[in-house]
């Protein structure tokens, strides 16, 4: 039996509009995500996508992490028990993923299919804490990437591998 994982996309500012095909975006990102994690799924189950701005993701970060800054991801895995059958939300910034796809040089959809691939792999439990769940974390996302023909975002153009402290500052 096949299990399925509906997404909800919220659009909370007019700014992610301008960005077409975002279901499409979403659901070839979770997709590979979910194809690169190596699990698998018991039920079908939700995933929520909420497309925001700095201001509001910098409330989020304040109150859940004790960062009163911007940041570009945020995830927020359910409680099983308690949300079933949910996998739990993915908030993601506008202005902050804008400057940083244009610092990088990749377009919005890439970095934004990133940030989406990222944010569902800590749903599903991974982190990136410690250098080895970074390297297993990476690993997953750059397999996940490539299946969407997306570079590894965590090499430069001179292929210089970044430290686990760079990797961690994503979240």
């Amino acid at each position: 039996m096949s299990f399925s994982i509906a997404i909800d996309i919220a659009i909370e500012i007019e700014a992610w509009n301008g960005v077409d095909g975002l279901d499409a975006l979403a659901r070839n990102a979770v997709d590979a995500a979910m194809a690169a994690s190596g699990e698998t799924l018991t039920a079908d189950t939700e995933v929520s996508i909420v497309l925001c701005d700095d201001a509001f993701i910098q409330t989020l970060n304040a109150k859940w992490r004790g960062q009163d800054k911007p940041t570009n991801v945020l995830s927020f895995p359910a409680d099983f028990e308690d949300y079933a059958p949910a996998l739990g939300d993915i908030v993601i910034a506008y202005e902050t993923v804008t400057r940083e796809a244009a610092d990088e040089g990749k377009s919005l959809r890439d970095h934004l299919s990133h940030m989406i691939v990222h944010g569902f792999f800590h749903l599903l439990g991974f982190d990136h804490e410690d250098e080895a769940e970074a390297e297993e974390m990476e690993a997953a996302e750059v397999e996940a990437l490539a299946a969407l023909g997306i570079a590894s975002p965590y090499r430069d153009p001179l292929d210089t591998p970044q430290t686990a402290d760079d990797r961690r500052a994503l979240t």
